[in-house]
């Protein structure tokens, strides 16, 4: 019989996943700080997030528990943190400046043309024009101006090196392919936010994030999950939330008709570009995770690495519209009861893997079907529900016989 540790070293990792991702980690970080005795997800030793869960990472670095970031992103009060649409503001300053640059390459493309026309075709020759092209359709700084607010009240900080707590930020060197972990020794002078903002500055959509005299994107490019870096700094335990995995459209179609999936197209072609580019870059993302994953069973053969996420029929996950607040509510309570049910399935191997480190698993928590992560949201206990309905229609039956008197 193992003897359980008091004081493990554990980690936690986020992966990516734009706003969709970030709000699935906050649910399924909801249920699992109720079920798991002996869990504060604020009080990790080491904390690791890439692009979206860079974002979320840092916030419960800072304190943030996942029950406040649930109210705080989904709820819309007054403390709310994030609206997904200020990722949709236009870059109008990288328009301007690549328009600009307009003139400029016209004519020393021209010049290039005339200088040998019958060797040089007129496409090669213009070919230069293609440096006009904007790095990045959408603005991201707001992640920077937000969360520099947010961490400069409440006791938090936007400073890496004031952090109780180790808290490491991944993004990609453009210039070199390099991961470079914000917060490690050499990369801890940048402010937090600005290293979320590097870390989720996807290719394409955003344009690169400058640090001093080099330009940030992605942490994903290379990596889905970087548990990895937990895993060096000692960690002993790292629990994993990766919300992105391919869906898989023909077992959605074999549930239960009591629990179908959400509206789908009978084929994901139907549903257009944007649904065959999100199915194209899970499967691709989430195959370098698995392959990760059996790597840190190699490498680490000393720690625990338990990772949770969606399952492959989650139509709710995969369609889910997350600028809307409904989409939003949904999903957060959706990881959430998603995450319990994983937990509860996998509750015979998982136990003994966190009683290792001194964490058992609550399966009354788990037991409890009443349990609902928002509070608007809050099931009614069904023989609470049932004992209204019998006295309801008592008073009913009681009407009538007045009634036909």
């Amino acid at each position: 019989m193992a003897v359980a540790k008091e004081r493990a070293k554990i980690g936690l990792a986020l992966a990516g996943g734009g706003p969709v991702g970030g709000i699935y980690e906050v649910g399924a970080m909801a249920a699992l700080a109720e079920a798991l005795d002996g869990v504060d997800f604020t009080a990790f030793d080491i904390y690791v997030g890439v692009s979206s869960g860079a974002f979320i990472s840092a916030a419960v670095a800072n304190g943030l528990g996942p029950a406040t970031l649930a109210r705080m992103l989904v709820e819309n009060d007054t403390d709310e943190v994030f609206d997904p649409e200020m990722l949709l503001r236009p870059a109008f300053g990288e328009y301007l400046q690549r328009a600009l640059s307009v003139p400029v390459l016209l004519w020393s493309s021209l010049r290039q043309y005339l200088s040998d026309p019958w060797h040089l075709r007129l496409v090669e020759s213009f070919q230069g024009l293609s440096h006009a092209i904007p790095t990045g359709v959408f603005n991201n700084a707001g992640i920077d101006q937000l969360l520099s607010k947010l961490f400069s009240t409440g006791g938090r900080s936007n400073d890496f090196r004031q952090l109780k707590r180790r808290l490491l930020l991944v993004a990609t060197d453009l210039d070199t392919g390099e991961s470079v972990a914000f917060g490690s020794e050499g990369h801890d002078d940048v402010p937090i936010s600005v290293a979320v903002q590097a870390s989720a500055a996807l290719p394409g959509l955003f344009p690169p994030v400058r640090i001093g005299e080099r330009d940030f994107v992605d942490g994903a490019l290379i990596k889905t999950l970087h548990a990895s870096v937990a895993l060096h700094e000692g960690a002993e335990l790292v629990i994993c939330i990766n919300p992105l995995v391919p869906f898989d459209l023909r077992l959605a179609a074999q549930r239960s008709p009591l629990d179908p999936p959400t509206a789908a197209p009978a084929h994901l072609v139907d549903g257009g570009l944007p649904v065959v580019l999100a199915q194209t870059f899970r499967a691709i993302i989430h195959s370098r995770m698995r392959t990760g994953m059996d790597r840190y069973r190699l490498e680490f053969a000393n720690a625990d690495v338990v990772l949770f996420e969606p399952t492959r029929d989650d139509a709710d996950m995969f369609f889910t519209n997350v600028f809307s607040y409904r989409g939003r509510s949904r999903l957060c309570e959706h990881a959430y009861q998603r995450t319990r049910k994983d937990l509860y399935a996998r509750r015979h191997a998982l136990r003994p893997i966190l009683e290792r480190h001194g964490i058992s698993l609550n399966l009354g928590v788990l037991k409890d079907h009443t349990r609902s992560l928002l509070s608007h949201k809050r099931r009614p206990d069904l023989a609470t529900s049932a004992s209204a309905l019998e006295s309801s229609l008592h008073d009913l039956e009681v009407w009538l016989k007045a009634l036909e008197r």
